[in-house]
Protein backbone atom coordinates (compact mmCIF):
# COMPACT_ATOMS: atom_id res chain seq x y z
CA UNK A 1 0.00 0.00 0.00
CA UNK A 2 2.77 2.42 0.97
CA UNK A 3 4.81 1.56 -2.13
CA UNK A 4 1.80 2.23 -4.35
CA UNK A 5 1.26 5.54 -2.57
CA UNK A 6 4.93 6.51 -3.08
CA UNK A 7 4.66 5.66 -6.76
CA UNK A 8 1.48 7.70 -7.08
CA UNK A 9 3.07 10.73 -5.40
CA UNK A 10 6.17 10.54 -7.60
CA UNK A 11 4.07 10.03 -10.74
CA UNK A 12 1.91 13.05 -9.85
CA UNK A 13 5.06 15.13 -9.29
CA UNK A 14 6.78 14.28 -12.57
CA UNK A 15 3.80 15.33 -14.68
CA UNK A 16 4.06 19.07 -13.93
CA UNK A 17 7.85 18.77 -13.46
CA UNK A 18 8.55 17.82 -17.08
CA UNK A 19 6.14 20.42 -18.43
CA UNK A 20 7.45 23.26 -16.23
CA UNK A 21 11.09 22.38 -16.87
CA UNK A 22 10.53 22.45 -20.65
CA UNK A 23 8.73 25.81 -20.52
CA UNK A 24 11.25 27.48 -18.20
CA UNK A 25 14.21 26.10 -20.12
CA UNK A 26 12.75 27.45 -23.37
CA UNK A 27 12.20 30.88 -21.79
CA UNK A 28 15.76 31.10 -20.47
CA UNK A 29 17.21 29.92 -23.78
CA UNK A 30 15.19 32.54 -25.65
CA UNK A 31 16.76 35.11 -23.33
CA UNK A 32 20.21 33.84 -24.33
CA UNK A 33 19.25 34.04 -28.01
CA UNK A 34 18.11 37.63 -27.54
CA UNK A 35 21.39 38.58 -25.85
CA UNK A 36 23.54 36.73 -28.39
CA UNK A 37 21.46 37.68 -31.41
CA UNK A 38 24.24 39.77 -32.94
CA UNK A 39 26.55 36.75 -32.95
CA UNK A 40 24.05 34.57 -34.84
CA UNK A 41 22.55 36.81 -37.52
CA UNK A 42 24.49 37.88 -40.58
CA UNK A 43 27.42 35.57 -39.80
CA UNK A 44 26.72 32.90 -42.39
CA UNK A 45 26.28 30.23 -39.73
CA UNK A 46 24.32 27.12 -40.59
CA UNK A 47 21.32 26.07 -38.53
CA UNK A 48 23.29 23.14 -37.13
CA UNK A 49 26.09 25.45 -35.98
CA UNK A 50 23.61 27.81 -34.32
CA UNK A 51 21.87 24.93 -32.51
CA UNK A 52 25.22 23.50 -31.45
CA UNK A 53 26.39 26.85 -30.08
CA UNK A 54 23.07 27.39 -28.30
CA UNK A 55 23.32 23.98 -26.65
CA UNK A 56 26.74 24.90 -25.29
CA UNK A 57 25.64 28.33 -24.05
CA UNK A 58 22.36 27.12 -22.55
CA UNK A 59 23.91 24.46 -20.31
CA UNK A 60 24.37 26.93 -17.46
CA UNK A 61 20.62 27.68 -17.59
CA UNK A 62 19.97 24.35 -15.85
CA UNK A 63 21.41 25.81 -12.62
CA UNK A 64 18.48 28.25 -12.42
CA UNK A 65 15.76 26.21 -14.11
CA UNK A 66 16.04 23.04 -12.00
CA UNK A 67 15.57 24.68 -8.54
CA UNK A 68 12.70 26.83 -9.83
CA UNK A 69 11.06 23.77 -11.44
CA UNK A 70 11.29 21.82 -8.18
CA UNK A 71 9.75 24.75 -6.29
CA UNK A 72 6.83 25.17 -8.68
CA UNK A 73 6.22 21.44 -9.15
CA UNK A 74 6.17 20.82 -5.40
CA UNK A 75 3.64 23.61 -4.86
CA UNK A 76 1.40 22.33 -7.65
CA UNK A 77 1.65 18.66 -6.56
CA UNK A 78 0.77 19.21 -2.91
CA UNK A 79 -1.71 21.92 -3.85
CA UNK A 80 -3.53 19.42 -6.05
CA UNK A 81 -3.49 16.87 -3.22
CA UNK A 82 -5.05 19.42 -0.88
CA UNK A 83 -7.58 20.69 -3.41
CA UNK A 84 -8.80 17.16 -4.20
CA UNK A 85 -8.83 16.24 -0.49
CA UNK A 86 -6.32 13.49 -1.17
CA UNK A 87 -3.99 14.95 1.41
CA UNK A 88 -6.73 14.83 4.04
CA UNK A 89 -7.53 11.23 3.10
CA UNK A 90 -3.88 10.23 3.48
CA UNK A 91 -3.69 11.86 6.90
CA UNK A 92 -6.97 10.20 7.92
CA UNK A 93 -5.41 6.85 6.99
CA UNK A 94 -2.66 7.53 9.55
CA UNK A 95 0.04 8.64 7.08
CA UNK A 96 1.84 11.74 8.28
CA UNK A 97 2.78 14.63 6.02
CA UNK A 98 6.45 13.82 6.61
CA UNK A 99 5.92 10.33 5.20
CA UNK A 100 4.01 11.72 2.23
CA UNK A 101 6.86 14.15 1.47
CA UNK A 102 9.59 11.53 1.89
CA UNK A 103 9.53 10.00 -1.66
CA UNK A 104 9.64 13.42 -3.31
CA UNK A 105 12.34 14.56 -0.90
CA UNK A 106 14.38 11.53 -1.99
CA UNK A 107 13.80 12.46 -5.63
CA UNK A 108 14.90 16.04 -4.86
CA UNK A 109 18.09 14.74 -3.25
CA UNK A 110 18.82 12.80 -6.44
CA UNK A 111 18.16 15.95 -8.49
CA UNK A 112 20.56 17.87 -6.22
CA UNK A 113 23.28 15.28 -6.73
CA UNK A 114 22.62 15.37 -10.47
CA UNK A 115 22.87 19.18 -10.50
CA UNK A 116 26.18 19.05 -8.63
CA UNK A 117 27.76 16.65 -11.13
CA UNK A 118 26.21 18.56 -14.03
CA UNK A 119 27.62 21.87 -12.76
CA UNK A 120 30.95 20.32 -11.88
CA UNK A 121 31.59 18.31 -15.04
CA UNK A 122 29.20 19.14 -17.90
CA UNK A 123 28.92 22.94 -17.65
CA UNK A 124 32.72 23.62 -17.62
CA UNK A 125 33.16 21.37 -20.66
CA UNK A 126 30.30 23.09 -22.50
CA UNK A 127 31.67 26.52 -21.59
CA UNK A 128 35.04 25.55 -23.06
CA UNK A 129 33.42 24.24 -26.24
CA UNK A 130 31.34 27.42 -26.61
CA UNK A 131 34.42 29.62 -26.22
CA UNK A 132 36.41 27.57 -28.71
CA UNK A 133 33.54 27.59 -31.20
CA UNK A 134 33.24 31.38 -30.94
CA UNK A 135 36.97 31.61 -31.43
CA UNK A 136 36.86 29.44 -34.53
CA UNK A 137 34.07 31.57 -35.99
CA UNK A 138 35.99 34.77 -35.33
CA UNK A 139 39.31 33.37 -36.60
CA UNK A 140 38.12 31.52 -39.70
CA UNK A 141 35.42 33.96 -40.84
CA UNK A 142 36.59 37.50 -40.16
CA UNK A 143 34.73 38.77 -43.22
CA UNK A 144 31.44 37.82 -41.63
CA UNK A 145 31.75 40.70 -39.18
CA UNK A 146 31.33 43.31 -41.93
CA UNK A 147 28.13 45.35 -42.04
CA UNK A 148 26.72 46.21 -45.50
CA UNK A 149 26.50 49.89 -46.36
CA UNK A 150 28.75 51.11 -43.53
CA UNK A 151 32.38 52.21 -43.42
CA UNK A 152 34.29 50.00 -41.03
CA UNK A 153 37.95 49.82 -40.05
CA UNK A 154 38.17 46.19 -39.04
CA UNK A 155 41.06 45.42 -41.39
CA UNK A 156 44.13 47.10 -39.86
CA UNK A 157 45.21 50.10 -41.91
CA UNK A 158 42.14 50.16 -44.17
CA UNK A 159 38.67 51.65 -44.25
CA UNK A 160 36.25 49.55 -46.31
CA UNK A 161 32.62 49.61 -47.33
CA UNK A 162 30.53 46.95 -49.09
CA UNK A 163 27.12 47.89 -50.46
CA UNK A 164 25.91 44.29 -50.43
CA UNK A 165 27.15 41.04 -48.90
CA UNK A 166 25.75 37.68 -50.00
CA UNK A 167 26.65 34.02 -50.18
CA UNK A 168 26.51 31.20 -47.66
CA UNK A 169 29.59 32.49 -45.84
CA UNK A 170 29.30 36.14 -46.88
CA UNK A 171 31.97 35.76 -49.53
CA UNK A 172 30.23 37.61 -52.41
CA UNK A 173 30.49 41.39 -52.42
CA UNK A 174 28.99 44.21 -54.47
CA UNK A 175 29.88 47.90 -54.48
CA UNK A 176 33.37 47.58 -52.99
CA UNK A 177 35.26 50.64 -51.72
CA UNK A 178 38.67 50.24 -50.03
CA UNK A 179 40.76 53.15 -48.77
CA UNK A 180 44.20 52.77 -47.26
CA UNK A 181 44.55 54.99 -44.19
CA UNK A 182 48.02 56.35 -44.91
CA UNK A 183 49.69 59.37 -43.35
CA UNK A 184 50.90 62.45 -45.21
CA UNK A 185 54.26 60.84 -46.07
CA UNK A 186 52.86 57.62 -47.53
CA UNK A 187 51.25 56.78 -50.84
CA UNK A 188 47.51 57.38 -50.85
CA UNK A 189 45.38 54.68 -52.45
CA UNK A 190 41.69 54.00 -52.94
CA UNK A 191 40.12 51.06 -54.75
CA UNK A 192 36.61 50.99 -56.20
CA UNK A 193 35.16 47.84 -57.73
CA UNK A 194 31.77 46.65 -58.90
CA UNK A 195 32.10 43.19 -57.38
CA UNK A 196 34.43 41.20 -55.19
CA UNK A 197 34.80 37.81 -53.58
CA UNK A 198 36.59 36.48 -50.51
CA UNK A 199 38.51 33.28 -51.17
CA UNK A 200 40.64 31.16 -48.80
CA UNK A 201 44.28 32.22 -48.67
CA UNK A 202 47.25 29.89 -48.37
CA UNK A 203 48.34 31.75 -45.24
CA UNK A 204 45.47 31.95 -42.70
CA UNK A 205 46.92 35.21 -41.36
CA UNK A 206 45.94 36.92 -44.62
CA UNK A 207 42.56 37.69 -46.15
CA UNK A 208 42.43 37.16 -49.90
CA UNK A 209 40.03 39.35 -51.88
CA UNK A 210 39.48 39.14 -55.65
CA UNK A 211 37.98 42.31 -57.17
CA UNK A 212 36.29 42.65 -60.56
CA UNK A 213 35.77 45.68 -62.86
CA UNK A 214 37.19 48.56 -60.88
CA UNK A 215 39.71 51.37 -60.60
CA UNK A 216 42.73 52.11 -58.40
CA UNK A 217 43.19 55.77 -57.50
CA UNK A 218 46.62 56.59 -56.05
CA UNK A 219 49.29 59.24 -55.88
CA UNK A 220 52.93 58.16 -55.49
CA UNK A 221 54.25 60.93 -53.26
CA UNK A 222 56.46 59.06 -50.80
CA UNK A 223 59.69 59.70 -52.80
CA UNK A 224 58.88 63.24 -53.99
CA UNK A 225 59.66 66.66 -52.57
CA UNK A 226 56.87 68.93 -51.38
CA UNK A 227 56.85 71.12 -54.51
CA UNK A 228 56.82 68.04 -56.73
CA UNK A 229 53.92 66.61 -54.75
CA UNK A 230 51.85 69.66 -55.60
CA UNK A 231 52.50 69.07 -59.31
CA UNK A 232 51.98 65.29 -59.17
CA UNK A 233 48.56 64.42 -60.58
CA UNK A 234 46.52 61.56 -59.26
CA UNK A 235 46.77 58.28 -61.11
CA UNK A 236 43.83 56.06 -62.02
CA UNK A 237 44.35 52.45 -63.08
CA UNK A 238 41.52 50.42 -64.51
CA UNK A 239 41.47 46.67 -63.91
CA UNK A 240 39.29 43.73 -64.82
CA UNK A 241 40.56 41.47 -62.05
CA UNK A 242 42.63 42.41 -59.03
CA UNK A 243 43.87 40.09 -56.26
CA UNK A 244 44.55 41.75 -52.91
CA UNK A 245 45.88 40.30 -49.67
CA UNK A 246 45.19 41.93 -46.30
CA UNK A 247 47.09 41.10 -43.14
CA UNK A 248 44.48 40.08 -40.53
CA UNK A 249 46.83 38.49 -37.99
CA UNK A 250 45.93 41.25 -35.53
CA UNK A 251 42.22 40.35 -35.79
CA UNK A 252 42.89 36.65 -35.27
CA UNK A 253 45.19 37.27 -32.31
CA UNK A 254 42.57 39.50 -30.73
CA UNK A 255 39.91 36.85 -31.28
CA UNK A 256 42.15 34.26 -29.67
CA UNK A 257 42.75 36.53 -26.71
CA UNK A 258 39.05 37.29 -26.23
CA UNK A 259 37.45 33.92 -26.97
CA UNK A 260 40.01 31.19 -26.41
CA UNK A 261 40.97 31.55 -22.74
CA UNK A 262 42.59 28.24 -21.88
CA UNK A 263 42.84 28.93 -18.13
CA UNK A 264 39.40 30.51 -17.67
CA UNK A 265 37.89 29.58 -14.30
CA UNK A 266 34.54 28.69 -15.90
CA UNK A 267 36.30 25.77 -17.62
CA UNK A 268 37.29 24.15 -14.31
CA UNK A 269 35.59 21.83 -11.85
CA UNK A 270 35.40 22.22 -8.09
CA UNK A 271 38.80 20.66 -7.33
CA UNK A 272 40.58 22.56 -10.10
CA UNK A 273 39.06 25.80 -8.84
CA UNK A 274 40.75 25.23 -5.46
CA UNK A 275 44.12 25.46 -7.18
CA UNK A 276 42.98 28.54 -9.09
CA UNK A 277 41.89 30.25 -5.85
CA UNK A 278 45.24 29.52 -4.17
CA UNK A 279 47.11 30.74 -7.26
CA UNK A 280 45.00 33.91 -7.44
CA UNK A 281 45.65 34.65 -3.77
CA UNK A 282 49.41 34.37 -4.26
CA UNK A 283 49.34 36.58 -7.35
CA UNK A 284 47.17 39.19 -5.64
CA UNK A 285 49.45 39.25 -2.57
CA UNK A 286 52.48 39.66 -4.80
CA UNK A 287 50.84 42.54 -6.68
CA UNK A 288 49.82 44.20 -3.39
CA UNK A 289 53.39 43.93 -2.09
CA UNK A 290 54.68 45.56 -5.29
CA UNK A 291 52.12 48.35 -4.97
CA UNK A 292 53.06 48.95 -1.33
CA UNK A 293 56.75 49.03 -2.17
CA UNK A 294 56.10 51.44 -5.01
CA UNK A 295 54.05 53.77 -2.80
CA UNK A 296 56.69 53.73 -0.06
CA UNK A 297 59.51 54.47 -2.48
CA UNK A 298 57.55 57.39 -3.97
CA UNK A 299 56.78 59.05 -0.65
CA UNK A 300 59.42 58.49 2.01
CA UNK A 301 62.66 56.56 1.81
CA UNK A 302 62.94 56.45 5.58
CA UNK A 303 59.75 54.36 5.92
CA UNK A 304 61.61 51.26 4.75
CA UNK A 305 63.74 51.42 7.89
CA UNK A 306 60.86 51.95 10.32
CA UNK A 307 60.99 48.35 11.56
CA UNK A 308 64.46 48.94 13.01
CA UNK A 309 63.05 51.14 15.77
CA UNK A 310 61.60 49.71 18.96
CA UNK A 311 57.83 49.40 18.83
CA UNK A 312 57.34 49.91 22.59
CA UNK A 313 59.58 52.97 22.88
CA UNK A 314 58.03 56.08 24.44
CA UNK A 315 56.83 58.72 21.96
CA UNK A 316 59.13 61.69 21.49
CA UNK A 317 57.66 65.15 21.90
CA UNK A 318 57.67 67.20 18.69
CA UNK A 319 60.32 69.96 18.59
CA UNK A 320 59.22 73.50 19.38
CA UNK A 321 59.27 75.96 16.55
CA UNK A 322 61.10 79.15 17.49
CA UNK A 323 61.00 82.32 15.50
CA UNK A 324 64.56 81.95 14.13
CA UNK A 325 64.01 78.58 12.46
CA UNK A 326 60.27 78.77 11.75
CA UNK A 327 60.69 79.27 8.01
CA UNK A 328 62.92 76.24 7.61
CA UNK A 329 60.66 74.02 9.72
CA UNK A 330 57.55 75.24 7.93
CA UNK A 331 59.20 74.26 4.67
CA UNK A 332 59.87 70.79 6.06
CA UNK A 333 56.24 70.50 7.17
CA UNK A 334 55.07 71.67 3.75
CA UNK A 335 57.23 69.05 2.02
CA UNK A 336 55.84 66.40 4.38
CA UNK A 337 52.26 67.36 3.44
CA UNK A 338 53.22 67.20 -0.24
CA UNK A 339 54.51 63.67 0.26
CA UNK A 340 51.30 62.72 2.03
CA UNK A 341 49.26 64.16 -0.84
CA UNK A 342 51.41 62.26 -3.36
CA UNK A 343 50.81 59.04 -1.44
CA UNK A 344 47.08 59.77 -1.34
CA UNK A 345 46.87 60.41 -5.08
CA UNK A 346 48.96 57.32 -5.84
CA UNK A 347 46.68 55.21 -3.66
CA UNK A 348 43.59 56.57 -5.40
CA UNK A 349 45.16 55.77 -8.76
CA UNK A 350 45.64 52.15 -7.71
CA UNK A 351 42.00 51.70 -6.66
CA UNK A 352 40.77 50.45 -10.08
CA UNK A 353 43.55 47.86 -10.18
CA UNK A 354 42.77 46.69 -6.64
CA UNK A 355 39.05 46.48 -7.44
CA UNK A 356 39.77 44.36 -10.53
CA UNK A 357 41.94 42.00 -8.48
CA UNK A 358 39.29 41.56 -5.82
CA UNK A 359 36.46 41.26 -8.38
CA UNK A 360 38.25 38.44 -10.24
CA UNK A 361 38.98 36.60 -6.99
CA UNK A 362 35.34 36.98 -5.93
CA UNK A 363 34.09 35.66 -9.27
CA UNK A 364 36.24 32.55 -8.97
CA UNK A 365 35.08 31.88 -5.39
CA UNK A 366 31.42 32.52 -6.24
CA UNK A 367 31.57 30.22 -9.26
CA UNK A 368 33.12 27.44 -7.18
CA UNK A 369 30.84 27.71 -4.17
CA UNK A 370 27.68 27.92 -6.26
CA UNK A 371 28.41 24.48 -7.69
CA UNK A 372 27.31 23.18 -4.28
CA UNK A 373 25.07 26.08 -3.25
CA UNK A 374 22.63 25.64 -6.14
CA UNK A 375 22.32 21.93 -5.32
CA UNK A 376 21.35 22.84 -1.75
CA UNK A 377 18.89 25.39 -3.16
CA UNK A 378 16.95 22.50 -4.73
CA UNK A 379 16.36 20.99 -1.27
CA UNK A 380 15.35 24.33 0.25
CA UNK A 381 12.97 25.09 -2.61
CA UNK A 382 11.37 21.67 -2.19
CA UNK A 383 10.72 22.33 1.50
CA UNK A 384 9.20 25.71 0.65
CA UNK A 385 7.13 24.36 -2.26
CA UNK A 386 5.80 21.22 -0.55
CA UNK A 387 4.89 23.17 2.60
CA UNK A 388 3.19 25.99 0.70
CA UNK A 389 1.26 23.52 -1.44
CA UNK A 390 -0.09 21.63 1.56
CA UNK A 391 -1.02 24.91 3.29
CA UNK A 392 -2.72 26.83 0.46
CA UNK A 393 -4.33 23.65 -0.99
CA UNK A 394 -4.63 25.14 -4.45
CA UNK A 395 -3.39 23.42 -7.60
CA UNK A 396 -3.11 24.44 -11.21
CA UNK A 397 -1.18 27.35 -12.67
CA UNK A 398 -2.83 30.18 -10.72
CA UNK A 399 -1.81 31.00 -7.17
CA UNK A 400 1.05 28.43 -7.05
CA UNK A 401 2.78 30.10 -10.00
CA UNK A 402 2.48 33.55 -8.40
CA UNK A 403 3.93 32.34 -5.10
CA UNK A 404 6.73 30.38 -6.77
CA UNK A 405 7.75 33.33 -8.93
CA UNK A 406 7.66 35.62 -5.89
CA UNK A 407 9.96 33.30 -3.92
CA UNK A 408 12.32 32.90 -6.89
CA UNK A 409 12.48 36.66 -7.43
CA UNK A 410 13.50 37.11 -3.79
CA UNK A 411 16.20 34.47 -4.25
CA UNK A 412 17.41 35.92 -7.57
CA UNK A 413 17.52 39.54 -6.36
CA UNK A 414 19.30 38.52 -3.17
CA UNK A 415 21.71 36.39 -5.18
CA UNK A 416 22.49 39.24 -7.57
CA UNK A 417 22.81 41.84 -4.78
CA UNK A 418 25.33 39.87 -2.72
CA UNK A 419 27.24 39.08 -5.91
CA UNK A 420 27.66 42.80 -6.65
CA UNK A 421 28.67 43.44 -3.05
CA UNK A 422 31.28 40.69 -3.24
CA UNK A 423 32.69 42.06 -6.49
CA UNK A 424 32.94 45.53 -4.93
CA UNK A 425 34.83 44.13 -1.94
CA UNK A 426 32.06 44.90 0.55
CA UNK A 427 31.24 41.25 1.37
CA UNK A 428 33.20 38.04 1.71
CA UNK A 429 32.61 35.96 -1.49
CA UNK A 430 32.16 32.74 0.51
CA UNK A 431 29.39 34.36 2.57
CA UNK A 432 27.87 35.94 -0.55
CA UNK A 433 27.56 32.58 -2.32
CA UNK A 434 25.70 30.98 0.60
CA UNK A 435 23.71 33.93 1.96
CA UNK A 436 20.59 33.39 -0.22
CA UNK A 437 20.35 29.80 1.03
CA UNK A 438 20.96 30.95 4.61
CA UNK A 439 18.09 33.42 4.33
CA UNK A 440 15.60 31.04 2.67
CA UNK A 441 16.36 27.97 4.79
CA UNK A 442 14.78 29.36 8.01
CA UNK A 443 11.74 30.37 5.95
CA UNK A 444 11.49 26.86 4.53
CA UNK A 445 11.93 25.27 7.96
CA UNK A 446 9.23 27.55 9.42
CA UNK A 447 6.80 26.70 6.59
CA UNK A 448 7.52 22.98 7.04
CA UNK A 449 6.73 23.27 10.75
CA UNK A 450 3.50 25.13 9.97
CA UNK A 451 2.51 22.49 7.42
CA UNK A 452 3.20 19.62 9.82
CA UNK A 453 1.08 21.29 12.52
CA UNK A 454 -1.76 22.10 10.07
CA UNK A 455 -1.39 25.81 10.75
CA UNK A 456 -3.57 28.16 8.69
CA UNK A 457 -0.83 30.54 7.61
CA UNK A 458 -2.89 32.08 4.79
CA UNK A 459 -6.18 32.27 6.70
CA UNK A 460 -7.24 35.92 6.31
CA UNK A 461 -9.88 35.69 9.05
CA UNK A 462 -7.19 34.71 11.53
CA UNK A 463 -5.21 37.87 10.86
CA UNK A 464 -8.37 39.99 10.94
CA UNK A 465 -9.15 38.63 14.40
CA UNK A 466 -5.59 39.39 15.48
CA UNK A 467 -5.82 43.06 14.49
CA UNK A 468 -9.51 43.50 15.38
CA UNK A 469 -8.90 44.91 18.93
CA UNK A 470 -6.47 47.47 17.54
CA UNK A 471 -8.90 48.51 14.79
CA UNK A 472 -11.78 48.83 17.24
CA UNK A 473 -9.72 50.95 19.59
CA UNK A 474 -8.98 53.60 16.98
CA UNK A 475 -12.36 53.45 15.20
CA UNK A 476 -15.29 55.65 16.24
CA UNK A 477 -18.49 54.01 17.46
CA UNK A 478 -21.36 54.74 15.12
CA UNK A 479 -24.88 54.89 16.50
CA UNK A 480 -27.49 53.00 14.56
CA UNK A 481 -29.67 55.28 12.40
CA UNK A 482 -32.86 53.81 13.96
CA UNK A 483 -32.03 55.29 17.36
CA UNK A 484 -31.27 58.80 16.17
Amino acid sequence: MIKKLDGYVIKTFFGPFLFIFSVLFFIFVVNIIWIRLAQFTGKGLSYWEILKLLSYLSAIVVQFVLPLTILLSAIMTFGDFGERYELAAMKAAGISLTRIMMPLFTVTVLFSIFLFFFSNNIIPDFQRKAKNMLYNIAASRPALNFTPGQFIQQIPGYSVKFDKISGENGENLEGVFIHRMANSFEDQQSIVAEKGKFVPAANPSYLKLILFNGHIFEDNISNLEYQQRLKQPDQAIKFDTLVSHFNISEIINKAIEEERISDDYSFQNYIELNSTIVKTKKENNKILENINSELISQTNGYVTYIDKYKKNSAPVAPPRIDSAKSAKKLEIIYNAYNKIDIAKQATIGKNPQLKDLHAYFSRVVLYQQRIIAYSVTCLIFFLIGASLGSIIRKGGLGLPVVIAIFVFIIFYVLNLSVENLAWAGQMDPYLASWLPNMVLFPFGAWLTYKALTDSQVFDIEKYKALFKPIIQRFSKHKEHQRYR
